[in-house]
Parts: C-alpha cells; structure tokens; sequence
C-alpha cells in the first residue's frame, strides 16, 4: 500500500501546479530574452547567414533552457510538497547506519 502524499489532497495540488506554471511562465520569459539576446549577438558578430543557422540557434538554446527549467522545476514541486518522503523504500532496511 503506497504511503499519503500531500499532492492527494486537491488544494495542495493545486497550489502546488499553479507555483509550478508560474514558474514556467517566468522561466519562458527568461527564455525569449537569452535566445533573443543570443540571436542579436551572433547576427552582430557573424552578420548575415543562413537563416537555418538562426532557426537551429533558437531552438536548440530555447529547448535546451525549457527542458532544463521543466525539469527543475518537477523537482521542486515534489520535493516543496513533500511528495518525496511519499514513497515507500523498498531497501529501507538493507542499508547501513550512517
């Protein structure tokens, strides 16, 4: 039988996804101005090229930085609600006292 999380409970999911969305909201606006920024210096310093080197930049900068920040941020909703001490350890007794 699995152990009670606090995100069972509806008003703590709740704020639990919407700190979360904030912050992917935040962590996209930070997003847009680092691949922007990136894109200007480039352009500045290598002037015109292929636009598919533009494309590739963009994306690969803004997936890279939104993956991160998912993650991340994943991490931070189960570890603030304390949705990690939820999980029963199966090798709970095998391990040796610190």
């Amino acid at each position: 039988m699995n152990r009670w999380s606090p995100l069972d409970d509806p008003d703590n999911a709740h704020f639990a996804w919407a700190r979360y969305r904030r912050l992917m909201k935040f962590m996209g606006g930070i997003t847009l101005i680092t691949v922007i920024v990136c894109l200007w210096g480039l352009y500045r310093h290598d002037g015109v090229v292929s636009i598919h080197f533009y494309i590739a930049t963009a994306l690969g900068i803004g997936v890279a930085m939104m993956l991160m920040a998912a993650l991340m941020g994943l991490v931070f909703l189960s570890s603030g609600t304390g949705h990690d001490e939820a999980i029963l350890d199966p090798l709970e007794d095998e391990r040796e006292p610190f």
